[in-house]
């Protein structure tokens, strides 16, 4: 499906990187694995782990090559898709898979622990797209793929930083899509369920939690790649602008937020009307202070 097509991951030296890297290439793509060689929580550890991905496209008669920016950095980003039309003629989607956490309670959370996750995940994903955006523009196409998660999109405890990226992402996303559609360029949201280094870490203090991570551990990454190669390909053309999930074998739409009730005065408000009025009268319509695993309570299918 992604024969003659160029695609950039990044975060692709393990997880769910490497699994979509390895899954496009097997669909037919040349692939440019991106991986800083970093720990989960940012740290750089090795450069050795975009090089081993690459070992094993081409061990399997596929076409990659490695680069160890930092998504973090504009020029790193540039440096990226750089690689991709110097190696391989164009470049036809980006995968923003890479991501770090520092997870903590809000109330104990540093700025650094906040900005590093703000700055590698959410500008991260504005860095390698803007990047690419010249070239998509003057290919008149262009796919691009970002990594949410459900605890942007519906919220998760101890998450702060990551939340506000993941859904930051989400506007990002829409953003491109709606500035980008005159070049036929798409941009496309996925909140993943895999287990992985980024969900390796959850805290297993109960047996609510003992109980949630067995079912993130059946959960593959590679069951994340058929929906990113469908996004990257042609068949593709005209979906842009949605959030999607993959959960296992289910593959889900997510909605995105519009208006849902009203209330009105002719005279206008004041604090004690809104009181006496607005507030009884939306309550029923207030969105539950659910966390992701309140929405995906059933087993993975």
């Amino acid at each position: 499906m992604l024969e003659g097509k160029v695609i950039l991951v990044t975060g692709a030296g393990g997880g769910i990187g490497k699994a979509l890297a390895l899954g496009a290439a097997q669909a037919g793509a040349a692939v440019v694995v991106n991986d800083l060689g970093a720990t989960l929580t940012g740290e750089r550890e090795s450069k050795g782990a975009a090089e081993a991905v690459v070992d094993e496209i081409v061990a399997a008669g596929g076409k990659a090559v490695a680069n160890t920016d930092s998504v973090a950095e504009p020029e790193g980003a540039e440096r990226m898709v750089q690689t991709a039309v110097d190696t391989f003629g164009r470049l036809d989607a980006c995968v923003n898979n890479a991501g770090i956490l520092r997870d903590g309670f809000f109330h104990k959370m540093s700025f650094e622990d906040f900005a590093s996750v703000i700055q590698v995940h959410l500008f991260g994903a504005f860095n390698v797209s803007r990047a690419a955006a010249p070239v998509f523009r003057e290919q008149e196409t262009g796919s691009l793929i970002h990594m949410t998660s459900t605890s942007g999109i519906i919220g998760n405890l101890a998450q702060a930083n990551y939340s506000a990226a993941k859904l930051g992402i989400v506007a990002l996303s829409k953003s491109i899509a709606l500035d980008m559609s005159r070049w036929n360029v798409r941009s496309n949201c996925i909140a993943p369920f895999a287990w992985s280094r980024m969900t390796s870490n959850i805290k297993v203090d109960s047996p609510e939690q003992e109980a949630r991570v067995a079912k993130l551990r059946e959960m593959k990454p590679e069951k994340i790649s058929p929906l990113v190669n469908y996004l990257a390909s042609d068949a593709a053309r005209d979906v842009t602008g949605q959030i999607f999930s993959v959960r296992n074998n289910e593959i889900f739409i997510t909605n995105q937020i519009r208006p849902i009730r009203s209330v009105h005065r002719s005279e206008g408000w004041t604090a004690e009307t809104v009181a006496d009025h607005a507030m009884p009268a939306l309550r029923g319509s207030f969105t539950p202070m659910d966390v992701s695993a309140d929405i995906f309570p059933w087993d993975p299918v």
